[in-house]
């Protein structure tokens, strides 16, 4: 068993709070040492108590589950002879109502594109295997019952 922490931070620095017109804009500190600020979405709460140049829970959500992914498929590539050169992904989140009438993250699509070096090439088979077994091995999309679909972009 491993465990993992952030201590998420928040200060009301002399605004009202009760009207609701409060900053959202907080600090998340992680056991490394990093610090990112964070806020929520622009889409839940309006400007200027969100902060378009923040990190938002639902991008981190999309950024977790991209990053997981990435890290398996570098680790199976490897052990399956296959040289990576690079790996992009441009994953995409969907907030909706779920179907129990909430809003949730319902989707989030993974677009990795995989550059390989070497003379090893996987074909399109392969690499969609590679993908397969990366998406079933991350810790995180194993966590979470939105739905995380991946669609491998051929470099």
């Amino acid at each position: 068993m491993a465990k993992y922490g952030a201590t998420i931070a928040w200060q009301r620095n002399g605004e009202t709070f009760t009207d609701n017109r409060y900053s959202r804009v907080h600090r998340w500190t992680f056991d490394g040492g990093i610090e990112l600020r964070a806020s929520s979405s622009a889409h839940v709460v309006p400007l200027p108590y969100s902060a378009q140049d923040a990190v938002d829970p639902e991008e981190a959500f999309v950024a977790s589950l991209s990053s997981c992914h990435m890290l398996w498929f570098l680790s199976i590539a490897a052990r399956k002879g296959f040289c990576v050169d690079s790996y992009t992904d441009a994953a995409e989140g969907i907030m909706e109502k779920n179907a129990e009438g909430r809003l949730a993250m319902t989707v989030v699509t993974l677009r990795p594109q995989v550059i390989f070096g070497g003379e090893r090439q996987p074909s399109l088979s392969e690499l969609e295997v590679l993908h397969h077994r990366a998406h079933e091995e991350c810790f995180i999309a194993n966590s979470v019952k939105t739905e995380v679909r991946c669609v491998p972009v051929l470099g």
